[in-house]
């Protein structure tokens, strides 16, 4: 189980694959300097709420994640993740959808063809 922490305080308790798209999705938007909420359902054990951030540039955030290995990336999730963090409600927690395979492209040098 991963944890992202807000600002010292705020916590969101998380399996290590959705923590690592979150990252990811999140690292996007900061290194363009966008700001965005993100929201997500509290465990039950502490009432059953929501919480919401406002993440920012300046925001103080922590990724810790409990295994070694970082987790194999899903575009396609990564996209949806992107397209929900870029609408009014922000990013929140999406189930994952199958990977639709998008391949990474490899150049070949010129003239090795």
């Amino acid at each position: 189980m991963g944890r992202l922490t807000y600002e010292g305080s705020v916590r969101l308790d998380v399996d290590d694959r959705t923590l690592t798209h979150l990252a990811v999705v999140i690292s996007d938007k900061l290194r363009r300097a966008e700001s965005f909420p993100l929201t997500w359902r509290n465990d039950p054990s502490t009432g059953d709420g929501r919480t919401m951030i406002w993440v920012h540039p300046g925001s103080s955030l922590v990724f810790e994640y409990s295994g070694s290995r970082r987790p194999a990336l899903n575009r396609t999730w990564l996209e949806a993740l992107a397209i929900v963090a870029n609408s009014p409600e922000g990013l929140h927690i999406i189930p994952e959808p199958a990977d639709e395979g998008i391949p990474d492209v490899m150049v070949e040098p010129a003239g090795t063809a």
